[in-house]
């Protein structure tokens, strides 16, 4: 017989008023990331910042390139380049997008980032929380960045290597 299974996500609707301070620094980190992007393609610029546990911010820009798809979206950018600084701990990510010149928009992160997100937090072993652009001015957060990615691609199932 078949059944069911249900899945719930949970993330708080708030302002940029009802953020933590630290939350807050995040968050407008990620949206002065945007000012980094190059989209000249997509004219579309995203922004993300990772808010570590020396309360240091790291952030950077979605990069574009005309040989389609060699760009990188700003997610990575700023996760991979937390790699190189191993023993780091992420306290909470946060994700601003915008049209090039316009005004800040809602918006999730792509599968492809969705995964790698979900593949930092497990590494880390510790929840991390994410900050993403809601409708209306609105700021969504998320209790883990694996919220937006329940039924990732885990390393577990590849096989053995010697």
């Amino acid at each position: 017989m078949a059944q069911t299974l249900n899945l719930t996500i949970t993330a708080d609707v708030l302002t940029e008023a009802e953020l933590s301070p630290a939350e807050a620094r995040c968050w407008q980190a990620a949206q002065a990331a945007t000012a980094l992007s190059y989209s000249p393609y997509s004219h579309f610029q995203v922004g993300a910042a990772l808010l570590l546990d020396d309360d240091s911010i790291a952030s950077n820009a979605n990069q574009e390139n005309a040989a389609y798809p060699s760009g990188l979206c700003a997610e990575r950018t700023v996760l991979f380049g937390m790699a190189s600084q191993p023993g780091r701990t992420i306290r909470c990510m946060a994700v601003a997008a915008r049209p090039q010149g316009g005004e800040f928009v809602a918006v999730t992160s792509c599968g492809a980032c969705r995964q790698v997100m979900a593949e930092f937090e497990q590494r880390q072993a510790d929840p991390i929380p994410l900050l993403l652009p809601g409708p209306d001015g609105t700021i969504w957060r998320f209790r883990r960045l694996t919220d937006l990615l329940p039924f990732q691609f885990m390393a577990d199932v590849l096989p053995a290597r010697s």
